[in-house]
């Protein structure tokens, strides 16, 4: 059904808005996420917070093919005592807004992995590459102190490329490219200079181009199958993360 008003809404030329805004991604809410109390069960458990948009929340794939929960469960499988993702992400959340719902979100004070990644939206409304600067230094700095001030604890995630995507093709892919380009080189070097973890999966993102099966259903965001390869790159450094914070 979503797919069938998504290509309704392209044929018919129309954009998918928000605030007089057009978002790359259908707005759609998703479910709600279960609060702090159920995902944070066991407190002998490692926990995971992961700060996002509709990448983080897995727009058009099934729950388990989203990459927090995948992260999850790859962490899992070498041994690590982990509860459930805590996601707090939403489909075409701008840095903002992302800011805003941290704000009014029931969390746990500290979490011992964090991960964020931001952006894609401030793009593609054409907000400026300054203000996202602003923005996601201070999202950063948030993601920080869910690490319990940790900086190494925290990892930045690159913003894919939609461009190559069939519904990016139809919309100027190059000045995407470039504009995904600039947004990366501000989110880097500001991770950079906090001293927290970057993982680039962009160039994982650009493969779709020539393989399709890289996209999901809806033409635009990522399958489970990229989300994986993004989870292979992001494993080690998660890994590597907990394993110092074992007792």
């Amino acid at each position: 059904m979503n797919r069938i008003l998504f290509l309704l809404l392209v044929f018919a030329g129309i954009g998918l808005a928000c605030n007089d805004k057009e978002y790359p991604v259908e707005v759609i809410d998703h479910p709600k996420q279960k609060n702090t109390a159920e995902e944070l069960a066991d407190p002998n458990a490692f926990s995971y917070l992961a700060l996002g948009d509709s990448y983080t929340i897995g727009e058009s794939v099934e729950e388990h093919q989203r990459f927090p929960v995948q992260l999850v469960a790859a962490l899992r499988s070498k041994g690590l005592n982990m509860n459930a993702a805590t996601i707090v992400a939403r489909t075409g959340w701008t840095t903002d807004e992302l800011a805003s719902a941290i704000k009014s979100a029931t969390l746990a004070k500290s979490y011992n992995l964090v991960t964020l990644l931001i952006g894609v939206n401030n793009q593609y409304r054409g907000r400026s590459s300054d203000e996202y600067r602003t923005e996601f230094r201070n999202l950063l700095q948030t993601a920080i102190q869910f690490a319990n001030n940790k900086v190494q604890n925290v990892i930045v995630v690159s913003i894919p490329d939609y461009g190559v995507t069939p519904f990016g093709k139809s919309r100027d892919p190059e000045n995407i490219a470039k504009d995904i380009d600039t947004f990366n080189a501000i989110n880097r070097q500001e991770t950079q200079n906090a001293g927290a973890r970057y993982v680039n999966i962009t160039d994982i993102s650009r493969e779709a181009a020539d393989d399709d099966s890289l996209v999901a259903s809806d033409g635009l965001h990522p399958s489970g199958k990229m989300y994986a390869r993004w989870v292979k790159k992001i494993l080690p450094e998660a890994i590597e993360i907990l394993e110092s914070q074992r007792q």
